[in-house]
C-alpha cells in the first residue's frame, strides 16, 4: 500500500468562484433587465402603479378635489402625497418603471430580431440520427429508389407551405411557422411603439374641461376652461383658438308610462353648436355622445348635460352683485341637482354664497325631503341655504358646484332657531337677512359640460394597439413545426421513417405526421 502524503497541501479546502468584475455584473444586470420574464414583471409593476391614479385624485387633473382630500385627511393625506399618490402619472418611481420596461422591451426585441432574421436566411436543420425520439414519429416502406423517394418527400413538404432543405444522408428536412415567431416580433415591437404613443400624448397632450350653458359661448383658452390639465411639455399660448356658441341644448326623456321601468330615462341628448375655427371659418355642427367635434389639434366631446338656473343677486341699494346662469351637477336620474352661487361682489358687510339644489319637477317627500320626480322642468324650484363669509379662503382652488363651507358662517332664521333655507319658484324674488339685499331666480337654463381632448400620439396608439393585437393572433394560432423524412435502403425497398417536434404544445403533430408518411408510402400500405 502508498503511504499517505502528510504534507499539508497548499490548495485551498474551499471552492473559490470567480470574480466578475463591474463589467460582468454589467453583463449580468442587462441580461437580467432584457429578460421576457423582467419585462412580464415590470408591466405587471406598471399596471399596479397605476391603481392609485384611479383611487385617489389626481392633482393635474382636479387640483381642487386632490386639496380637499388632503386637507380632510390630515394625517394620510402628507403621507400620501409625498409618496406621489396624487401624481401618479408624473412621479419618478412611476417614470423610473415606465423607462425600464421600454429599455426591457428593445432588449428582447433587437437580439430576437437578429436571430430571426438568421433562421429567415439558413435552411432548416439536419435530421436527428434517431427520429422515434421525436415527439411525433411515423414508419413505413414503399418501393422505388431514395432519390425518387427523396423528390416525392421534398413535394410533399412544398405541398404543405413548409421550407424544405435534402441532405447527402439521405434525408429530408423542413420547417413551417416563421410567421409565428414574426408576429411575436410585431407584439413586442408594437408594445414599444404603444408606450411611445402614450408617452407623447402624455408629454404633449392636453385635457380641459368647459360647462357652457345655452346662448352662451367659450374659445379655447386656458383662461376659459373650468379645468386644465396639460402635459408637462405642452406650450399653452399654441392653442388653436376656436370657438363654440351653445345655440341650444336640448334633451328628450320618456315620459309615455309612468309604470314603465324606463320612465323618466333620457332617450337622446344633443348640442346644436356654432363653430368658428382657427382660421376663422364658420360653420354649425351637431355634437352627441357618440358624435364629437373635431378640431384642428383637439376633440370635443359631450359628456353631460344639466340645468343652469338663472339668477340675480342685488344689494339692499337695488345694485347687481351677481347675475348670469349658475350650473347645477345632476345627482340622480331625475336631475336633482347640487350647486353653488358664490356672490363674490358682496364686500358689506362681507361676501356669502348660497348651497341648495335644483328641482326640475319638485315635491317634498315626508322621509326625503325635497326630491325631484322627473328630469324635465314641469315644476322646477330652487331650495338655497345661505352662507356668509370669506368665499376663497387662502385662494384655495374650488369646484364650479361647491361651496367650502367648513370656514363660512350660516345664516339662521330671524328667531335663530334653525338655519335659514330659501325657496325660489321661477320669477320669485325673496328678501335676504341682514341688509343683504335680494335674489331672484329669473329662470332656467340648459348646460353642455364639454370635455376637450388633445392627444398628439393617439394616431400611433392606435397603429399600435391594432398590430399588437394582429401580432399576438398570429402567434397563437400559428404553429412553430420541423418535420424530418430520412430514407433507408433495405432488399430493394425504401423504408421511410417521419419524425416531427414543436416548440409549443402542438396535439395537431402526430395527424401531420402520419399524414407526411402516408402521402409518401401510400393510405393501403402502414407498417
Amino acid at each position: 500500500m502508498a503511504e499517505r502524503d502528510s504534507r499539508p497541501s497548499s490548495a485551498p479546502s474551499g471552492v473559490t468562484q470567480p470574480r466578475l468584475g463591474v463589467v460582468g455584473w454589467a453583463r449580468w444586470g442587462w441580461r437580467q433587465l432584457t429578460s421576457m420574464r423582467t419585462a412580464l414583471f415590470l408591466l405587471l409593476l406598471l399596471a399596479i402603479g397605476a391603481v392609485p391614479g384611479s383611487v385617489f385624485p389626481q392633482r393635474s387633473f382636479d387640483p381642487g378635489r386632490t386639496a380637499d382630500w388632503i386637507r380632510r385627511h390630515e394625517t394620510t393625506g402628507p403621507i400620501l402625497d409625498s409618496l406621489g399618490a396624487f401624481e401618479v402619472y408624473s412621479s419618478p418611481w412611476f417614470s423610473a418603471i415606465y423607462l425600464l420596461l421600454f429599455i426591457s422591451l428593445i432588449g428582447c426585441i433587437v437580439p430576437r430580431t437578429a436571430v430571426h432574421l438568421r433562421a429567415l436566411r439558413g435552411s432548416p436543420p439536419r435530421a436527428p440520427r434517431r427520429l422515434s425520439r421525436l415527439e411525433a414519429h411515423a414508419e413505413g416502406e414503399v418501393d422505388g429508389t431514395l432519390e425518387e423517394v427523396r423528390e416525392a418527400a421534398t413535394t410533399v413538404l412544398r405541398a404543405r407551405r413548409y421550407r424544405v432543405a435534402s441532405h447527402d444522408d439521405v434525408s429530408v428536412s423542413a420547417e413551417t411557422g416563421y410567421l409565428k415567431e414574426t408576429g411575436n416580433l410585431i407584439f413586442h415591437t408594437s408594445l414599444v411603439a404603444l408606450i411611445v404613443g402614450v408617452a407623447v400624448g402624455y408629454l404633449w397632450g392636453w385635457k380641459a374641461d368647459v360647462i357652457v350653458p345655452s346662448g352662451e359661448s367659450f374659445v379655447s383658452t386656458v383662461t376659459r376652461y373650468d379645468t386644465w390639465a396639460p402635459g408637462p411639455l405642452v406650450d399653452e399660448s399654441s392653442l388653436a383658438p376656436f370657438a363654440i356658441t351653445v345655440d341650444e341644448m336640448t334633451a328628450d326623456f320618456n315620459d309615455r308610462d309612468p309604470a314603465a321601468r324606463t320612465f323618466g330615462q333620457p332617450r337622446d341628448f344633443e348640442a346644436n353648436v356654432s363653430v368658428t375655427d382657427a382660421e376663422g371659418k364658420e360653420s354649425t355642427d351637431v355634437v352627441k355622445v357618440n358624435n364629437p367635434l373635431e378640431m384642428e389639434d383637439s376633440t370635443v366631446f359631450l359628456l353631460g348635460n344639466g340645468y343652469a338656473p338663472v339668477v340675480t343677486v342685488k344689494d339692499d341699494e337695488g345694485q347687481v352683485l351677481y347675475e348670469g346662469a349658475t350650473p347645477f351637477l345632476a345627482q340622480d336620474g331625475n336631475y336633482r341637482s347640487t350647486g353653488a352661487i358664490k356672490v363674490g361682489a358682496a364686500t358689506e358687510p362681507e361676501q356669502f354664497g348660497f348651497v341648495g339644489l335644483f328641482l326640475p319637477t319638485a315635491t317634498i317627500d315626508p322621509q326625503q325631503g325635497p326630491i325631484s320626480v322627473f328630469p324635465d322642468t314641469r315644476a322646477p324650484a330652487l331650495a338655497l341655504s345661505l352662507y356668509t363669509g370669506q368665499l376663497y379662503p387662502d385662494g384655495q382652488a374650488q369646484s364650479v358646484f361647491t361651496l367650502d363651507t367648513e370656514s363660512m358662517d350660516k345664516v339662521e332664521t330671524s328667531d335663530g332657531s334653525d338655519q335659514l333655507r330659501l325657496w325660489l319658484t321661477p320669477g320669485e324674488t325673496k328678501t335676504l337677512p341682514g341688509d343683504r339685499g335680494t335674489i331672484t331666480f329669473d329662470g332656467i337654463e340648459r348646460y353642455a359640460g364639454f370635455s376637450v381632448r388633445s392627444d398628439p400620439g393617439q394616431g400611433l396608439t392606435l397603429v399600435s394597439a391594432l398590430l399588437a393585437l394582429a401580432g399576438l393572433i398570429v402567434t397563437l394560432l400559428v404553429k412553430r413545426r420541423r418535420v424530418f423524412v430520412r430514407l433507408v435502403e433495405t432488399d430493394g425497398r425504401v423504408r421511410v421513417e417521419v419524425g416531427g417536434m414543436s416548440r409549443d404544445d402542438d396535439e395537431g403533430l402526430s395527424e401531420v405526421v402520419a399524414e407526411v408518411r402516408d402521402r409518401l408510402v401510400g393510405e393501403s400500405r402502414t407498417s
